[in-house]
C-alpha cells in the first residue's frame, strides 16, 4: 500500500512538518530607527540560531541581533558615533574598507538578512558610487546600498563546525529544533508508488518537468523550467 509522499505529507500539515514555535521566539533585526547607545543586556541561546544572540537595550526599546565574537554582558553599543568598533552599528557609507562585519541589511532599515550564522563574517571591500561592495564568505562580492546598516565584528560560534556530531540522534535533535527534514531518503531509492521518481534497475536518474500547477503528488523534478539541456 502507497503512502503520501513528503511533499503531500508536509502540506497535510501535521505535527512532524510544523515548525517548533518555542525555537523561533526571538525575532533578530535592527529597529527601523535606532540612536544614542545601548547596553547588552544579555547573552541567550536560541535552538533556532546557530549563534548566541544577544539582547541589547536602547532608549526606543529592546531588540536582538546574533553576538559577536567576544561580546560581554553590560558592554555598550554605539549607534550614533561614527567610531569603527566591534559591535557598532553603522551604515556601509561609514564604515572603512577591509573591516569585517556582519548582519547586512539587503535594503535601508529592512532590519538586516545577510551573514547571520555563526562563525561568519564580510570584509567591506571597495565603495563605488553609491554602492558598497562586501566581500561576502562565500567569496563572492556583493553590492549593496551605501545607507544599508551592518554589525562590526565577527559572529560568536566559530567553532560549531568543529566540534564532531558523533550519533545520529544529535543530528535527529538540531533539525528537529529548526523543523528540518532529516533524514531525507533519496527518492530514486522509493518504490514507484511511493514517488514519481521511484523504482526501475538502479538509480535511472530522468529529467522530469512538473507543470506549474500539478498536484502536490507529482511537483517533483523541474517545476515549471524556462529552459532545459545544456547552455551552449
Amino acid at each position: 500500500m502507497g503512502k503520501r509522499i513528503i511533499q503531500q505529507a508536509r502540506g497535510h500539515g501535521s505535527l512532524t512538518y510544523r515548525v517548533r514555535k518555542k525555537a523561533f521566539r526571538y525575532t533578530i533585526g535592527y529597529p527601523s530607527k535606532i540612536y544614542g547607545e545601548g547596553v547588552v543586556l544579555k547573552i541567550l541561546n536560541s535552538p533556532g540560531h546557530t549563534a548566541p544572540l544577544a539582547e541589547i537595550k536602547y532608549p526606543g526599546g529592546i531588540f536582538y541581533i546574533p553576538a559577536f565574537k567576544g561580546m560581554f554582558e553590560g558592554q555598550k553599543i554605539n549607534f550614533d558615533s561614527k567610531e569603527v568598533k566591534e559591535g557598532n552599528i553603522l551604515e556601509l557609507k561609514d564604515i572603512p574598507i577591509k573591516t569585517q562585519v556582519y548582519n547586512i541589511e539587503s535594503k535601508p532599515k529592512d532590519g538586516g538578512v545577510f551573514i547571520r550564522t555563526s562563525g561568519s563574517s564580510g570584509v567591506v571591500s571597495k565603495i563605488v558610487g553609491d554602492k558598497v561592495y562586501v566581500l561576502m564568505p562565500s567569496k563572492k562580492e556583493k553590492a549593496f546600498n551605501k545607507n544599508c546598516r551592518a554589525t562590526i565584528g565577527v559572529i560568536a560560534g566559530s567553532g560549531r563546525l568543529e566540534k564532531p556530531i558523533v550519533k545520529a540522534g544529535k543530528m535527529f535533535h538540531i533539525k528537529k529544533a529548526k523543523n528540518k527534514l532529516w533524514p531525507r531518503t533519496s527518492a530514486v531509492k522509493m518504490n514507484v508508488i511511493d514517488h514519481p521518481f521511484g523504482s526501475g534497475r538502479g538509480k535511472n536518474i530522468k529529467s522530469k518537468i512538473a507543470k506549474r500547477n500539478a498536484p502536490p503528488g507529482r511537483k517533483v523534478g523541474h517545476l515549471r523550467p524556462r529552459r532545459t539541456g545544456h547552455v551552449k
